[in-house]
């Protein structure tokens, strides 16, 4: 390279850098302009130990992969030399494919090292190899072609893959309906994030969301559709991919080609997502380097203006270049909502828990950005993860520490905010009206707390409960007159608002349940199950009434019968709850082997309030339920039609008797059960509940 063109090339490079720093002011303004400078100059370890890399090594040695006549996935890896790089991805790979039926294609792109002859060596990989250098892109398309699965992945051999990068990025087209293209949380070596997708501005440019900061940051922990996707790692259905020509070889050998493919993908109506529980690690630049002017990295320069020229009348529709990021966060969404709950949701744990997913999961697909904050403060890697996987972003310590604080910097972008529970209604209320004026303002009651406590009081007979209910009515009133929408899970409680706060909008949100349908035959089954956490005083005095009122009697009509307990009891309670043919087993994450073997569910409650999902649990499985009055309080169930209603132990002990002896009967409410179940517990209900207060 002569002189002159030396300088012109570090000219452009400069002029490069320059206008990606003016961007950044843009985008952040100055104080994240700043940080993320100093993110820059901050000296980084080589590599994080919590990644746990593989070293690099070239040795073949023990490498195999099961051969397998029908993958599901075909993974994709193009090389030039780099064979310590290319063995050191492969072994990953042996290492994080879990039970996925895979076939393993390298192709080799006329290497000048010995990296053909190696990869010969191992069992199970399919080896092409180009006859000349076609590049990345051609190399890719040589791969397609060859490949059997019905997912391609595409994987740059400078990569290694962590556990579970596989099954997210399957799950992430299994879940999301339009999905034509998902891509993985791309980390650098030392652990700091390198992409989470990225945005394409009008004039071409491309801006990698997230590069350099935390991995773990709230931000970039929800899965969400995005602009494009970086080639180091996407998977698509090969069938798509080959309809669109494969990657278009007008960008060979290599660059833009992979966001050319997602304006493709989202050309044909399917969208383009980011799943950040898909993780891998990318030493960006080894396969291609980071210098402008020499290499394959030129050709993302003169690869861009022909990017431009292809998709001018789309680029339109992009945002322009120093959109500020605020801005960028809502590209594909409807709006934004804040929910905010006690505790971070655990469907194994409580019936509010799977209530709360799947209303998350509903706004997820009605297209509204969501950001969920625990007001305990305390989410773990898993929830995060769960919760993520339905387009939630996690806003927990020790990133977010203060909801006032969090609001006061973002509540101009909310469209709505949901409180769950008087309790935190009662403490953000007042702070939302202030800093979002503009958010519609939820209280989501999940049960009326002041009902229950009143019923508790009236069993206790307690003078202090009546009064400490009292209190709870008066609140919770004023907080439901206070709030634009409540939800209420039961019509009874409904009607009862609406005679107690005439005023207030009070919608019917109730609970939210899949058909799971009966499975197993009435033959062969047998026991009891009743499902509740003790930390709920009704369920807590639930179990204790089955110990000491129940079990006696019904031990005495059927010795060999047992009663299952399904979920969290403290070990103190445990002890005193021993009991013959009375099992406690704790919280259970699956219920379904309890649910498809019994002959029946208990809900023996004798004071609450709300919907109870112990009850809608077992009839979407089909199992019959027998239940006291409280407890099937505003179900639409009916005595000897959908369910069998006891009140006294003698009457729980002749409802099981006859569901022991009468099949027919069994079969009867086990179909009543699901149609009930099906009528009025369905996401279709809910659905339009939702669309009607958020609009």
């Amino acid at each position: 390279m002569s002189l002159s063109t030396s300088l012109q090339w570090r000219y452009k490079r400069l002029h490069y850098l320059w206008n990606r720093t003016i961007g950044s002011l843009a985008l952040r303004g100055l104080r994240g302009t700043i940080a993320r400078i100093a993110q820059e100059l901050q000296r980084q370890p080589r590599e994080s130990s919590a990644l746990r890399l593989l070293p690099l090594d070239s040795h073949t040695d023990g490498l195999v992969f099961p051969a397998s006549p029908l993958p599901l996935v075909s993974i994709v890896i193009p090389v030039y030399g780099k064979l310590d790089y290319t063995v050191t991805c492969l072994r990953s790979l042996s290492q994080h494919t879990n039970n996925i039926a895979i076939e393993v294609i390298v192709v080799d792109d006329a290497s000048p090292d010995q990296s053909a002859t190696a990869l010969q060596a191992i069992e199970g990989l399919r080896l092409i190899e180009n006859p000349k250098n076609l590049g990345f892109v051609g190399s890719c398309n040589a791969g397609a072609n060859a490949a059997r699965g019905e997912y391609l992945v595409f994987l740059n051999n400078d990569t290694q893959v962590t556990p579970g990068w596989l099954d997210a990025l399957l799950s992430c087209f299994a879940e999301e309906s339009d999905c034509g293209l998902a891509g993985s949380r791309l980390v650098y070596p030392d652990g700091r994030l390198q992409e989470a997708g990225g945005w394409i501005f009008s004039d071409g440019t491309a801006w990698n969301v997230g590069r350099f900061d935390s991995r773990t940051a709230a931000t970039y922990g929800y899965r969400r559709r995005t602009d494009y996707l970086s080639g180091a790692t996407i998977m698509i259905r090969r069938e798509l991919f080959l309809k669109l020509g494969g990657f278009d070889e007008r960008y060979a050998p290599a660059y833009y080609e992979d966001t050319d493919l997602a304006f493709a993908v989202r050309d044909t109506g399917l969208s383009v997502f980011y799943e950040p529980t898909s993780v891998v690690v990318h030493c960006e630049g080894i396969s291609a380097g980071t210098d402008l002017s020499a290499g394959m990295k030129q050709y993302q320069v003169t690869n861009r203006t022909k990017f431009v020229e292809k998709w001018q009348r789309r680029l339109q529709e992009q945002p322009s270049p120093g959109t500020p990021i605020t801005q960028l966060w809502q590209r594909y969404t409807r709006g934004h909502i804040l929910v905010v709950d006690v505790t971070t949701p655990d469907p194994s744990r409580d019936s509010g828990s799977l209530r709360l997913f799947e209303i998350l999961h509903i706004l997820h697909h009605e297209g509204w950005r969501l950001s969920f904050v625990p007001d305990d403060g305390f989410a773990d890697e898993a929830s995060v993860a769960a919760l993520g996987r339905l387009g939630v972003q996690v806003l927990c310590r020790p990133e977010v520490t203060q909801l006032p604080k969090w609001l006061k910097q973002h509540g101009a972008s909310l469209h709505a905010v949901m409180l769950c529970r008087h309790t935190v209604a009662g403490q953000y209320a007042d702070i939302v009206r202030r800093a979002a004026p503009q958010a519609r303002l939820i209280l989501d009651t999940v049960d009326l707390h002041f009902l229950r406590e009143q019923r508790a009081a009236e069993l206790d007979g307690n003078p202090s409960l009546r009064r400490q209910a009292e209190a709870s009515r008066r609140s919770e009133l004023a907080l439901i007159e206070q709030c634009d929408v409540s939800f209420v899970v039961s019509a009874e409680e409904q009607v009862l608002l609406q005679r107690l706060a005439p005023h207030a909008q009070v919608e019917l949100l109730s609970n939210i349940h899949h058909v799971h349908g009966r499975q197993h035959p009435y033959a062969g089954r047998q026991d009891l199950v009743f499902i509740g956490g003790y930390g709920h005083p009704p369920n807590a005095d639930a179990i204790h009434w089955i110990a000491d009122e129940l079990m006696p009697p019904l031990h005495a009509a059927f010795p060999d019968m047992h009663i299952h307990i399904l979920g969290d009891i403290p070990d103190a309670a445990r002890a005193s709850l021993r009991r013959p043919g009375m099992e406690i087993h704790g919280r259970i994450k699956d219920l379904s082997p309890w649910l498809h073997h019994c002959l029946a569910s208990l809900a023996p409650l004798r004071f609450g309030a709300g919907v109870k999902g112990k009850i809608n649990m077992a009839m979407s499985f089909g199992l019959p339920v027998i239940a006291t009055d409280i407890a099937i309080e505003g179900m639409q169930l009916h005595h000897g039609t959908d369910v069998l209603v006891a009140n006294q132990p003698a009457d729980m002990v002749e409802a099981i008797r006859l569901l022991a002896t009468d099949e027919s009967l069994w079969i009867r409410l086990s179909d009543a059960g699901l149609e009930n179940v099906r009528q009025h517990f369905s996401p279709a209900a809910a659905r339009d509940t939702l669309r009607k207060v958020l609009g």
